[in-house]
């Protein structure tokens, strides 16, 4: 069989426009005619290679973390402790400021002064720190006296006080205690009067009693004593009854050899059918009270 080769095809002759008008305004998109996009066909071609049924990726957010981070920040969230915080804080850094910068400013004026000027400065101060010293120097004076006004003081209240127990204890307002001896004298027969009473309480006293009691009554310097016509004694206008009782303060070894000397007190109770018993102690208690009275015509003699 015997092929013929066809002949090709001749350049066929392309359609040319109708010239236009003069004068005509042809428009540019009618020479070159632009080739319009589809809506996808880009997807469509790029998903026909995937195949039917298959799940897409889901669609990532890249700025969610951006709108957390200030979601996080702002507004601000303050505690009141971390206001109180940041408000001392400036405080504190406002204050530092303004002293460094008055501090440069002074250093500057310095700097800048004259000569004369820094003679002057220096003499000021200098006139200053004599003048502070001498008031130190005054104030310290000052204090020593009130200190030594103030032990003084002290020293005397406390000297007051001490005299006044004293004349209290003699005066029998005040409780007395310390060593000392207590005088028991029984009088079964009744024999013994007042007088007998009073030379042992004189004979006490020239011994260095400092305190003594009968039964409950306090002796003291206006103490009196006197008989019943019933029998009995009274001190000082209360009834005393026997066995008389003498409680006294003083030194033992002083008061119990002035009540055993011949002739003396314990021999002449005894003498009337009565019977003297010394005991010695380490502590007794005079605790009978008298209430004391103010003088009615006598006042303080003025020297």
């Amino acid at each position: 069989m015997r092929l013929t080769k066809a002949a090709a095809p001749g350049p066929t002759a392309e359609p040319r426009p109708a010239p236009a008008a003069a004068g005509a305004d042809v428009p540019s998109e009618a020479a070159e005619p632009e080739a319009v996009e589809q809506p996808g066909s880009v997807e469509e071609s790029e998903g026909a290679g995937e195949p039917e049924g298959a799940e897409e990726p889901p669609a990532v957010d890249r700025h969610a973390g951006r709108r957390r981070l200030k979601a996080a920040i702002w507004p601000p969230r303050l505690s009141r402790g971390q206001l109180v915080v940041a408000l001392l804080l400036f405080s504190l850094g406002l204050g530092l400021a303004i002293q460094v910068r008055s501090t440069n400013d002074h250093h500057n004026q310095l700097r800048g002064a004259r000569q004369e000027d820094l003679v002057r400065i220096l003499d000021e101060l200098d006139s200053r720190q004599q003048r502070l010293q001498q008031e130190k120097a005054e104030l310290e004076q000052s204090l020593g006296k009130l200190e030594n006004s103030s032990n003084q003081a002290k020293e005397a209240q406390e000297q007051t006080r001490k005299k006044m127990t004293e004349l209290g204890v003699l005066a029998g307002t005040v409780k007395a205690t310390g060593p000392g001896i207590v005088l028991t004298v029984d009088d079964p027969q009744g024999q013994v009067k007042a007088d007998m009473l009073l030379d042992t309480l004189q004979e006490l006293r020239a011994a260095g009693a400092e305190a003594i009691q009968i039964n409950d009554v306090r002796v003291v310097v206006n103490t009196y004593f006197t008989d019943l016509s019933g029998g009995g004694v009274q001190i000082d206008g209360k009834k005393v009854s026997q066995p008389y009782r003498f409680t006294v303060v003083g030194n033992p070894q002083d008061l119990t050899p002035a009540l055993n000397i011949p002739g003396g007190v314990v021999r002449t109770l005894e003498s009337h059918q009565a019977r003297a018993t010394i005991t010695q102690q380490q502590k007794v208690v005079v605790d009978a009270l008298v209430d004391l009275k103010t003088p009615q015509y006598a006042k303080p003699a003025s020297k």
